[in-house]
C-alpha cells in the first residue's frame, strides 16, 4: 500500500522548505524528500558559510529569463522584508553589506534551523536520504516511488534545483520530471561562474593571478561594478560572477579598470609636476603594482619618464586600461557555479502559483525555473517568494 499524503516536495532546500512551511500552515499533510543527508546544503555553504540570505533590492530587474515578467508577482507577494521579518521573528542577528546584502552575523545554519523550526510547527515531515526512483500521474494526483516505497500525494512540487555544484547533490531531476510531464525547457548553462582563458592567454596574463582590483565589467549592454580577481586559469571575482551570467562563448568582456579615475588627467598632471618619474611608478599609485608593470611592459613604457610621453601615448595607455578587452575561452562550469541558469519554460507555469498549466497539481519552484537571480541575495529571495507561492496552493 502507498503511503498518502496531501503534498509530496522533492528537494529540501530554499525554495522546498519554503514552499512545506506554508502548505503545512494551511493544514495540508507535508512530505519533503531530499537525497541528501541533510538539508539546505547551498543555504549552509552561501555567503561564505554566513548566507547571503535575501537582498533589500531585490526586484524583477535583478533577474535573468525568457520572460522578464514572469517573476513579478511572486516577487511582489514575498518580498525581501517579508523574509526579513521571519529571521527576526527567530531572533537571528544580521547585518546589511554593500548593495542591499543581508547576512547573517553568526552563521547559515541559523537559517536553516529557522526553516526547520517553522516545518516542525507546521507539521512537516522531511525524510532524508530518500531516493526518487519514479514519478507518474496517478488518478487525479501522483505517485513518487521513493527507496523506501510509493507515496500518493494529490500535488506534487518539484523544488530539486539545478545544476550547479555537482558535489552539493545537484541532478537536474526537475528537467527530467519537466520533459516526462511535457513542460518545454529554457536551455541550461552555468551562471554566477568563473571565467576561464586560453593557455596564450594564461600565459600573456598567468603573472597577474591573485590581483583583485576595483572594475566595471562589461558584456554587451551588461555592465557590473565590482572587484575583478584574475586567477590561474581566468578571471573571477563579484563584477565577473555577474557579468558570466550574460556572456556567451566567442563573446569579449570589456574591464574599465579603476572606473572612478581619470587615469589619463593624472598621467598628464604627473609629467607636469614631475617628469622624470617612471610610468610604471605612477601608474602603480593607481593600480596594483603587477598590473601597473603588466600595462607599463604591454605598452612599452616599462623604464621611460613621464616627460618622454605624448597626450597621444598617455590617453593610449588610458584607454588600455579602462577598456581592457579580453575574450574568454569558457567558464569553469556548473562545478563552480552557484546557480543554473535556464530551466524549465515559465510558459508553461503559472506566475501566481508555480502550477504547471498542462498538469494540475504538478509545481516548479527555485532555481530549476528559467528565472535566476544576480550575485547578491537575489537567488535566495526567488527561492523564498516562488516557494511562498505554490505553498499558497498546493
Amino acid at each position: 500500500m502507498a503511503e498518502k499524503k496531501d503534498v509530496v516536495i522533492i528537494g529540501a532546500g530554499a525554495a522546498g522548505m519554503m514552499c512545506a512551511i506554508e502548505a503545512g500552515k494551511r493544514g495540508r499533510r507535508v512530505l519533503v524528500i531530499d537525497h541528501a543527508k541533510a538539508p539546505g546544503e547551498k543555504i549552509r555553504i552561501s555567503g561564505g558559510g554566513r548566507c547571503n540570505f535575501t537582498n533589500i533590492h531585490a526586484g524583477p530587474k535583478n533577474f535573468l529569463s525568457a520572460n522578464p515578467h514572469f517573476c513579478k508577482s511572486a516577487l511582489a507577494r514575498y518580498g525581501a522584508r517579508d523574509f526579513l521579518a521571519l529571521v527576526e521573528k527567530h531572533g537571528i542577528a544580521w547585518h546589511e553589506k554593500t548593495l542591499g546584502q543581508l547576512f547573517c552575523d553568526h552563521s547559515a545554519k541559523d537559517i536553516i534551523r529557522m526553516l526547520l523550526s517553522e516545518m516542525r510547527d507546521a507539521g512537516v515531515e522531511l525524510r532524508l536520504e530518500t531516493t526518487v526512483e519514479s514519478v507518474e500521474r496517478h488518478g487525479a494526483g501522483f505517485r513518487v516511488m521513493t527507496g523506501d516505497g510509493p507515496v500518493d500525494a494529490q500535488s506534487l512540487v518539484i523544488a530539486s534545483g539545478g545544476k550547479s555544484i555537482p558535489k552539493m547533490g545537484a541532478t537536474g531531476l526537475a528537467y527530467k520530471i519537466a520533459e516526462q510531464f511535457g513542460l518545454a525547457l529554457v536551455e541550461t548553462r552555468p551562471g554566477l561562474v568563473p571565467l576561464t582563458l586560453d593557455p596564450v592567454q594564461l600565459e600573456t596574463i598567468g603573472e597577474l593571478a591573485g590581483v583583485a582590483a576595483d572594475a566595471e565589467a562589461r558584456s554587451g549592454k551588461a555592465a557590473f561594478r565590482e572587484a575583478v580577481l584574475i586567477t590561474h586559469r581566468g578571471l573571477s571575482g563579484p563584477a565577473i560572477l555577474q557579468i558570466s551570467s550574460y556572456w556567451r562563448e566567442g563573446q569579449d568582456i570589456v574591464l574599465k579598470l579603476m572606473p572612478d579615475i581619470d587615469i589619463a588627467s593624472i598621467v598628464k598632471g604627473m609629467r607636469r609636476t614631475n617628469g622624470k618619474q617612471a610610468v610604471q611608478t605612477v601608474l602603480a599609485d593607481i593600480l596594483p603594482r603587477r598590473l601597473a608593470q603588466f600595462f607599463a611592459d604591454a605598452a612599452k613604457l616599462t623604464g621611460k619618464q613621464l616627460a618622454d610621453l605624448s597626450d597621444r601615448s598617455i590617453d593610449a595607455l588610458s584607454a588600455t586600461i579602462q577598456a581592457w578587452t579580453i575574450k574568454p575561452a569558457g567558464s569553469e562550469g556548473y562545478r563552480t557555479a552557484e546557480v543554473t541558469l535556464g530551466g524549465v519554460d515559465t510558459s508553461g507555469l503559472d506566475s501566481k502559483t508555480m502550477q504547471a498549466k498542462s498538469v494540475p497539481g504538478l509545481y516548479f519552484v527555485g532555481e530549476c525555473v528559467d528565472v535566476t537571480g544576480w550575485l547578491g541575495g537575489y537567488n535566495f529571495q526567488w527561492a523564498w517568494a516562488s516557494g511562498f507561492a505554490a505553498g499558497q496552493e498546493v
